[in-house]
This record gives C-alpha cells, structure tokens and sequence, in this order.
C-alpha cells in the first residue's frame, strides 16, 4: 500500500524539452553542440551519441548556425508550451513535477557577475504554473548542460574555479526560487561523469593525457559542489530537502562461481555505491583506495575539502532506475544495451527496443538494498521505457508494452515499500515525449503524452494522449491500488 502523501510525479530535462536556445539572453551550453544525423543508421547512431566528444566536432558545432543536426536545440519548445504541457499533466494527476534547470538561462556564460532576469522569471513563471495546477516541484540544479563558455574558458569541472561558479549559480537559485521548490537536486546521476564523461563532465577525450584521472579529478569537484550546494540550501531555505543521485546499475552474479559473486559487489561498489557512500556518510569510502592505486587515479585535494563532504550530506537519494545486468569475470559474456553503459546479457530478461534488459524485480532489489545502506529517504527520479510508438490510423497510440513496463515496476515499488523501504516518490521519466539524451533521438519516446515531431524537429509538435496516459491517470488517483488493464 502506497502511503498516502506518495508523489506520483513525471519527468523532463531542460535540454531535451525547452528549445528556445538563443531567445531571452540563454547562453549556450554543451547539449547544444552535440550532432545528429536523421540519416545515420543504427550502428551509426551508437557510435556518434558523443560519449566521447572529439575536438573537432565541439568546435563545428560552436560555429553551426542550425537546429536540424542539433536537436536539444529545438526540443519539443517547452519553453513556450509549458502552460499547455503542465495543464495536461494536471489532467494526468501528477502529485509532483520534475525537471531541470538551465544554467545557461540563469548565467548565460557562467562567470558573468550579474543573473539573466529573463531566465529567472521563466523559473518563476513555470514553478507559479505548477503550483496553480496543484502540483509540488522537484529541480535539479545540473542535468548536465553548463554554459560553453565555462569549457572553453576553465576547462569546465577539472578547474575549481567551477565550483565557485556553481556555488554562485545554485545559490541565486535558492534566494529567488526557493518558496517555489519543494525537493532540490543538485546533480542528476553524477555517476555520469564516469560513465559518459562529455555529459557528466563535460570532458572532450583527444584534450586529455589522463582521461581517467581527469574523470575522478572532475567528480571530486562535482562531490564538493554537491556538498556546498546542500550547505547553502540549508542556510539561506532552512526546511530545504536537498538530495543526491546516481544511475542505478543493478547487478547479479552470472553464475555462483565465487569470482562472479565478487566482480559483482565490485560492480556495484564502483558504478553506485561509490558516488552514493560519498554524498551520504560524507566521506570517500575505504574501498577507494585501492580503486584508484590500481587505476593509477591520483586526485587532487584541498585542506578542507574532507570537512565540506562531511558536513553536509544529503537528506534523500535518488536514483534512476532503466534496467538490470549480470556482473562476469568472462570478457566473452554477451553483450546487452543500457543506460550509459552496456552490461553483460542476463538469459532470463527481455530487452526493450533499444537492447535495455526488463527487470521490474531488479528495481525492488535496488531499493532494499540501497535503503539497507543508508536508511534514509528514497525517490526514483527517473524509470520509463523508450519505444517506438506508431500513430493507427484513428490517430492513437495503444501503447500497451509501456503499461505492461510501467505496472510490473509500480507493483514491486509496492512490494519494496511492504518491505520496509521509505519511498516518497517516483517520477515517471520523459512524462512527454523528449529528445533521447543518451541516442538524440526523438523516436526513442518515453511519454504519457506524444509530441508530434519528427528526427529532425519537423511535424505539428502536437500533444496527443496515448494509452498510457489513462493508464497512468488511473494508477494516481487511486493511489497506486488499481493497476489493471484500461
């Protein structure tokens, strides 16, 4: 049984769903320059999703002028149909509503001295929005993008003069939006900084002579930020609740040999609980050490850091949660698709479109496991399922394999709350169809609610309901009881 203040919620990125890339004094950022082409065929399409960004193409596209190869620079505008979209997700239900914020709306070059007022007062505008429509509001500060400039300049998070910046950036947020905000999320999966280092990073590869050690180097000033991000909410918004997030990667021994059972707790010790152990017990963990002498990772600390991580840890976790894999001393396991990472293939799961491997189970798994760990509250920010959706010839989508995803999640959400687990919320991520962050494309679609735009940003950009959105709608209003079929 779902208590019964749970937050049923929806999700979205700012750079997968504004637009408006240049109006009202927005800088760019470093989702604006990453490349698509609607021709590229499958294999095509994985090699160029720029997790690693090359020189060469980061300053093509400083220099492009269009929006065709660039989709997060067009998005689905919801930068200017954000009232039509929030009152669609009012009609949906939605207890909570997330998305990010851009910095490069609020700074637009990141190191300027003054906020741009324009950006500020969309904030106000969308969070106002919200909250008429009776929905709760949960921003995350970074979800990747930072102003170009801050890369071009500083080198981005490998200069510490970054966190400053986004101390700064953070901390107008919480003197002008603050009565707005109901949950703050400083990063979204910070493990992202391993994992596809230009997103979480913001790292072009051919620029570094140690990419591995420029990757850690990064997320200890993005630990720090995160810390001084909570140190500031809870000062200037005393009954702020600020939390972390990672990508959840679950996985399991692919058989019982003692070596498979071991690469998995390093598995989940190095993909999760590594960025999770330093954001909640406020302190690099033991196992670390010997991670980074065997890695040749040699950080660079300053006095003091050790006290900020320590001092101000998170009041909730989040995570997101796509898919499960197995963990393998094989190199010849085969292979699976994922979010970030592929992952070796498990026999007894089905695989999305996209090759992610199906495992309502495995989310139930993560949270026992992770609120075992730290004991302390837990929202999933993100979980939905990428298909490619076709209009019949009525005009509607029956999406009925994202019910099916959708209620064999909710169902062992239930079973992990019956277990003891403080969950508070879950948001449904690309609550509307979005711009696919890790393959650009539009046709990945996550949403309740179809947007009638194609690759290359062409179509009505109309807003229609699918299935599922009645699905969904269903499952709100009863608080999670009535999960059958429409």
């Amino acid at each position: 049984m779902f208590p019964k203040d749970f937050l049923w919620g929806g999700a979205i990125a700012a750079s997968q769903a504004d637009g408006a890339w240049q109006e009202d004094g927005k800088g760019m950022d470093t989702q604006d320059l990453r490349y698509f082409d609607a021709s590229w065929n499958k294999t095509q399409r994985e090699e160029n999703r720029n997790i690693n960004m090359t020189s060469k193409r980061f300053q093509d596209a400083l220099s492009a002028d269009d929006t065709t190869h660039y989709p997060f620079r067009w998005g689905i505008d919801f930068y200017h149909t954000y009232k039509e979209d929030l009152k669609l997700m009012e009609e949906l239900g939605l207890k909570i509503f997330r998305t990010s914020i851009s910095w490069s709306r609020i700074y637009p070059n990141g190191d300027d001295k003054m906020p741009n007022e324009a950006g500020i007062q969309h904030y106000i505008d969308l969070f106002t929005e919200c909250k008429k429509r009776g929905m709760k509001v949960f921003a995350t500060i970074l979800h990747y993008n930072i102003p170009v400039h801050l890369v071009t300049e500083y080198g981005g998070w490998k200069n510490r003069k970054t966190i400053d910046f986004y101390v700064r950036y953070a901390t107008t947020l919480f003197e002008r939006l603050g009565d707005l905000v109901d949950y703050w999320l400083p990063f979204n999966e910070i493990n992202c900084a391993k994992f596809n280092p230009y997103n979480g990073c913001c790292l072009i590869k051919d620029q570094e002579k140690d990419y591995e050690n420029a990757i850690y180097q990064c997320t200890h000033h993005q630990f720090l930020a995160n810390a001084l991000a909570i140190e500031a909410a809870h000062r200037i918004i005393p009954d702020s609740k600020v939390g972390g997030m990672i990508a959840r990667f679950t996985s399991y021994p692919a058989t019982c040999r003692p070596e498979d059972v071991m690469q998995t707790i390093l598995d989940e010790n190095y993909k999760n609980y590594f960025y999770t152990d330093v954001m909640a017990r406020g302190k690099y963990p033991a196992y670390f050490r010997r991670m980074f002498e065997e890695n040749g990772i040699h950080i660079r600390k300053e006095e003091g850091d050790d006290e900020i991580l320590k001092n101000n840890t998170v009041d909730f976790l989040a995570f997101s949660y796509y898919m499960s894999m197995v963990s393998s001393t094989d190199p010849n396991h085969e292979k699976a698709g994922g979010n970030l990472v592929s992952g070796n293939r498990n026999p007894y799961l089905k695989m999305s479109d996209w090759g992610w491997q199906i495992d309502p189970i495995g989310l139930r798994i993560s949270l026992n496991e992770m609120y075992d760990r730290y004991q302390l509250p837990i929202f999933i920010a993100e979980n939905g399922l990428g298909a490619h959706d076709r209009l019949d010839e009525s005009g509607k989508i029956h999406d009925d394999y994202r019910i099916s995803y959708l209620r064999e999640h909710i169902r062992q959400m239930d079973e992990a709350i019956k277990d003891g687990v403080e969950l508070i919320g879950y948001t449904m991520w690309g609550i509307i169809d979005i711009v696919s962050c890790g393959t650009i494309e539009m046709e990945k679609r996550y949403g309740v609610i179809y947007v009638d735009l194609d690759e290359e940003g062409k179509g009505s950009g109309k807003r229609s309901k699918k299935d599922s959105f009645y699905w969904y709608q269903k499952c709100i209003n009863s608080n999670g009881a009535d999960l059958n079929e429409l």
